[in-house]
């Protein structure tokens, strides 16, 4: 059986091994990079780090963020980013309790709106996304990224 909880220091083993998954090509951290880098996480009260917990082994992740406003009386609006279920554990409903839990916390923290971005090609992440009544035709997201983050783009002959 799997259990949902907030991560912990302990967990950073686990979470790395999770983000390498989703993005392999990352620059490594160091122990004491990482550790610091998780500490500070953690010690957000704006961010919650999510996990999946099975047999003692993470099996999934994502970060929920919550961005203070002026807007809609003064209600903070979450965002959600860095979802990954462990490969060989999807299909199974695992990221779906798991976001669940994140966007139940969203609405307890009086968010007005919980937000997500997924890469174009992630189709089947798209679908857990929509059975959880996100839509993709309510606003447009946009994302801008340095160009040294962009993939580098072959040749056209054109």
């Amino acid at each position: 059986m799997d259990m949902i909880r907030l991560a912990t220091r302990e967990d950073l083993a686990g979470l790395l091994a999770l983000y390498r998954e989703l993005r392999p090509h990352d620059p490594e951290l160091s122990v004491a990079q990482a550790d610091n880098a998780l500490h500070e996480l953690l010690t957000n009260p704006d961010i919650f780090l999510i996990v999946v917990e099975e047999n003692q082994q993470l099996i999934a992740s994502c970060m929920l963020g919550l961005i203070p406003t002026l807007t809609n009386g003064a209600r903070p609006f979450a965002m959600i980013e860095h979802v990954i279920t462990n490969s060989h554990c999807r299909g199974k409903g695992i990221g779906t309790r798991m976001l669940r839990f994140a966007i139940d916390l969203a609405w307890k923290r009086n968010c007005y709106k919980v937000m997500l971005l997924s890469g174009m090609q992630r189709v089947e992440a798209h679908r857990v996304y929509e059975k959880l009544g996100f839509r993709g035709d309510v606003e447009k997201g946009y994302a801008l990224k340095p160009e040294w983050y962009l993939p580098v783009q072959p040749d056209n002959p054109n």
